[in-house]
C-alpha cells in the first residue's frame, strides 16, 4: 500500500511511498483510508522524527474487512475513529472501540476532522459535568479542540469565553452558531475579566499558570496538551486559595492504553454533525501530495480549525 512515511532526509521530512499493509487481528477491521486530519501532537512527532514510520491518528474510510470476531462493522461500512499510529496511509486496522459508522448525510471529510480534536474537547469538558449556565473559557480557541470545545459548550448551555489572538475567530465562532461569543487577546485580558467555572487548556506555560489564578470557586482546569511547549510554573497559593477548585490533565493516549471504548462518544459527535448542530472547523482539504506543506503550516500554528488531506 501507499502511505505518508516520516523521513529525515526529505526536505518536508515527510514523503509518500510504499509500506507494509497491516494485517488486523481477530477483532479488528481492515479499513480503506479515504480522508485523515493533522494534530499537533502527532505532526510536531513526525517533523521531528530520526525514524521512519507511517504517522497519524485520525481517518475516516471504508471497511475492507470486518473483524473476524464480529465485533466491529461489517465490510462496506463507512467508518471513523482514531489509532495510536498509521492513520496516514491507504489502509488502517483498528477495533470496535476506537471507531463507529459514519451517517449517509456526513461526509468522509467532515469525519475525519473530529476524532482527536472532538473527543479530546467532549472529554474534557464532561470533567466538569454539567455546563448549563456556567462560564467556560478556552485557550487556543482557534485550533481544532478549541474550535469544537467553544461549540460543544454552547450547546450544553454555557456561557463561552475564548482565548485567541486571531482577528478572524470571533467572526468564525459566530458562523459555528455561538451567537455572542467573548474573545479575549490574552489570557490576562480574560482572567481582568471575571472568574471561570471551567477552563481549558492547551497552551500550557504561563497560559496554564495564569489559568489556575482564574477559577471560581468550586471550578476545574483542565490541561489538555502544551503547545507552547514551556514549563509551568505557579504559587501553589494563587491556586488552593480558591475553595475546590481543582486541576485535571486529559491525554487520549491514555484512553487507548487502557482500552476505554470510545465508540459512544464518536457516536454523539457525528451525529451532531448529522443534525448540523456540530460543525467541523474545517481550514483546508488538501491531496495527500501535500501532505508536507499541510504539516508545516499547522507547525507553524497558521491554521484555523483543522486540515483534512485526502487519500488518493
Amino acid at each position: 500500500m501507499r502511505a505518508v512515511i516520516t523521513d529525515p532526509t526529505a526536505a518536508s521530512r515527510l514523503r509518500l511511498s510504499e509500506a507494509p499493509q497491516p494485517e488486523p487481528a481477530p477483532n479488528q477491521a481492515l479499513i480503506r483510508v479515504e480522508a485523515f486530519s493533522l494534530n499537533a501532537g502527532e505532526v510536531r512527532t513526525a517533523l521531528e522524527s530520526t525514524d521512519s514510520y507511517v504517522p497519524g491518528w485520525d481517518f475516516a474510510g471504508v471497511v475492507e474487512e470486518a473483524a473476524v470476531d464480529g465485533g466491529t462493522a461489517p465490510k462496506g461500512a463507512r467508518v471513523y475513529g482514531f489509532v495510536p499510529q498509521g492513520a496516514w496511509a491507504e489502509y488502517v486496522v483498528a477495533g470496535a472501540t476506537m471507531i463507529t459508522e459514519i451517517p449517509d448525510t456526513v461526509t468522509s471529510v467532515q469525519a475525519a476532522a473530529l476524532p482527536v480534536a472532538a473527543v479530546t474537547a467532549l472529554a474534557a469538558l464532561e470533567q466538569a459535568g454539567t455546563l448549563l449556565g456556567r462560564k467556560v473559557l478556552i485557550t487556543g480557541a482557534a485550533g481544532g479542540v478549541g474550535r469544537f470545545a467553544c461549540q460543544l459548550a454552547s450547546l450544553a448551555g454555557a456561557e463561552v469565553f475564548a482565548v485567541s489572538r486571531r482577528p478572524s475567530l470571533p467572526g468564525q465562532l459566530r458562523a459555528d452558531g455561538i451567537a455572542t461569543p467573548t474573545v479575549f487577546q490574552g489570557i490576562e485580558a480574560a482572567k481582568e475579566a471575571g472568574r471561570y467555572d471551567v477552563i481549558l487548556d492547551g497552551v500550557g506555560g504561563d497560559s496554564l499558570a495564569t489559568a489556575l489564578t482564574a477559577l471560581a470557586p468550586g471550578g476545574v482546569c483542565v490541561t489538555f496538551g502544551n503547545g507552547s511547549r514551556t514549563l509551568t510554573s505557579f504559587h501553589p497559593g494563587d491556586f488552593y486559595h480558591t475553595p475546590g477548585a481543582r486541576l485535571q490533565g486529559l491525554w487520549l493516549g491514555n484512553f487507548m492504553m487502557a482500552g476505554t471504548d470510545c465508540g459512544p462518544m464518536l457516536r454523539r459527535l457525528v451525529e451532531l454533525v448529522r443534525q448540523e448542530r456540530l460543525r467541523p472547523p474545517l481550514d483546508a482539504i488538501v491531496p495527500w501530495t501535500s501532505v508536507g506543506e499541510a504539516a508545516e503550516l499547522l507547525s507553524q500554528q497558521g491554521v484555523d480549525g483543522k486540515i483534512v488531506v485526502t487519500v488518493d
